[in-house]
């Protein structure tokens, strides 16, 4: 089915007449895109007459296969509210909800995903006007609805007629498989081109036109449990991409989703990989009393259950949290788990594949920051030369930022031409990377150099980072 607009959409027209695209020829690349994702579209010459002057507005992911197929014949991406099918004033609390019901938790993300997110990258999108809506208490209800209930009982799902368009998507385990490998792509560009390269920005379009519809179709049990764990993976590694281009309310939005959607999967370790994430999130805003907690509700559903790797990284972000509120005994005894959970770890271990990243050199680098927050150099120099006794090109981002938290060591340590040295090494690596999060890190150094201004290898170590520091117009 189709909702109505209050007249004509002028918008959609006006675009089609630049891109000289006629309704019937708008119709049929848009059924010949759902083709190629597995739907059955029938939309006409009719149908597009409707939409442009009735301003009706195709359901599901008809409106993104329109800006996808315009966006073809232009040799640009074409933004929902550039033609006139994105919502107007969506609701400030879009993707906050973690529905008990299952149902409604996939109108829940796809909602979300649906959104314009043009802004990651220009500016602009929906995300401009829910800036700074960040709240660390919208994680209590996810986090205790998880706890008390962590898989749903059944997910199987008999979708109705796909809207207006034919009909319903039957979704098998090649659908869900392509969504793996989606993740495992994003998860290796995201690494090493950081969260605002256009290669990792493709995750929300995925979402979008991949998974959105996969999710409204039709499924058993087993295959939907396996999509809404391929999903879950996906929406956490948007969460995780807009985190560290610094879009924060969007991560949590993303976060929430994902939560919930691991819940679907009945996924516990995945559920706790989600928790651990927000919680990463809320001890880098400052929060690290809530980092605690979501990073402890990780752990208590995964005893017994998760591997000892697993059991390593999220112990691993609890002491980054009890770090951050200044708990020095409780980040010790955090890492000490940590470091004991993953000399346990075994090769033959079946660790899940989103836990790949981790390895001892990933220990030693959050074990210098948790010693750089309870200012303690000794320890930050002598796990940050761990962190940084293997540098790889998989891991590029991470490979800056221990550079950064070893500069600070040197810092406090009086060793200045040190400092700069390192800090030099990471302008260079930030350079080539797009993360807001590794140039806030560089921006932290610069500031404690601020008493030693005009030594001549900071003026040099300043001048070098002044392109990174440039906000583009």
């Amino acid at each position: 089915m189709s909702r109505e607009q209050r007249g004509p959409n002028e918008k959609l027209g006006a675009v089609l007449a630049l891109a000289g695209i006629s309704n019937a020829g708008l119709a049929r690349r848009v059924n010949d895109l759902g083709a190629q994702r597995g739907l059955t579209l029938r939309y006409d010459k009719t149908s597009v007459a409707r939409w442009v002057s009735k301003g009706m507005v195709p359901q599901g992911a008809a409106p993104h296969l329109i800006a996808a197929a315009i966006g073809q014949k232009l040799g640009r991406p074409v933004p929902l509210h550039e033609i006139g099918l994105a919502d107007a004033d969506p609701a400030p609390e879009v993707g906050l909800a973690f529905p008990r019901d299952v149902g409604q938790a996939v109108r829940s993300a796809t909602e979300l995903y649906r959104l314009d997110l043009a802004g990651r990258r220009t500016g602009g999108g929906i995300w401009q006007s829910l800036a700074g809506s960040f709240a660390v208490s919208a994680y209590a209800t996810p986090a205790s609805r998880w706890l008390i209930t962590p898989a749903d009982s059944s997910v199987a799902r008999e979708a109705g007629p796909a809207e207006d368009s034919g009909a319903p998507l039957k979704v098998g385990h090649s659908d869900v498989q392509k969504l793996r490998e989606a993740a495992e792509d994003a998860r290796r560009w995201d690494s090493k081109y950081g969260g605002g390269d256009w290669r990792s920005s493709m995750v929300p379009e995925c979402l979008r036109v991949e998974a959105a519809p996969l999710l409204l179709g039709s499924y058993s049990d087993e295959v939907g449990r396996a999509l809404f764990g391929a999903s879950a993976e996906l929406t956490r590694l948007a969460g995780w991409m807009a985190f560290d281009t610094g879009q924060q309310e969007a991560a949590q939005r993303y976060y929430i989703q994902a939560l919930r959607l691991a819940r679907a999967a009945a996924d516990v370790p995945l559920g706790g990989y989600v928790l651990a994430s927000m919680s990463l999130q809320a001890t880098y805003r400052g929060f690290g009393d809530e980092g605690v907690d979501l990073a402890q509700a990780a752990l208590e559903r995964n005893r017994g259950l998760a591997t000892a790797r697993t059991m390593s990284f999220f112990r691993l972000v609890e002491a980054r949290a009890h770090a951050r509120a200044s708990d020095a005994v409780a980040a010790g005894a955090a890492l000490k788990a940590a470091e004991s959970w993953l000399e346990r770890a075994r090769p033959g271990d079946s660790d899940p594949s989103w836990l790949g990243f981790y390895s001892y050199d990933r220990f030693a680098a959050d074990a210098a920051e948790c010693y750089r927050d309870l200012k303690a150099p000794r320890q930050v120099r002598r796990f940050t030369e761990q962190a940084l006794s293997k540098p790889t090109e998989e891991f590029v981002r991470s490979h800056g930022l221990r550079l950064v938290v070893s500069a600070v060591a040197e810092l406090e340590s009086g060793n200045l031409d040190a400092a700069c040295e390192q800090g030099v090494r990471a302008v260079e690596v930030a350079g080539r990377i797009s993360s807001a999060r590794t140039t806030e890190y560089v921006k932290d150094l610069l500031h404690r150099l601020e008493p030693y201004g005009d030594e001549p290898r900071v003026v040099e170590l300043r001048e070098r980072a002044r392109p990174l520091l440039v906000t583009p117009a």
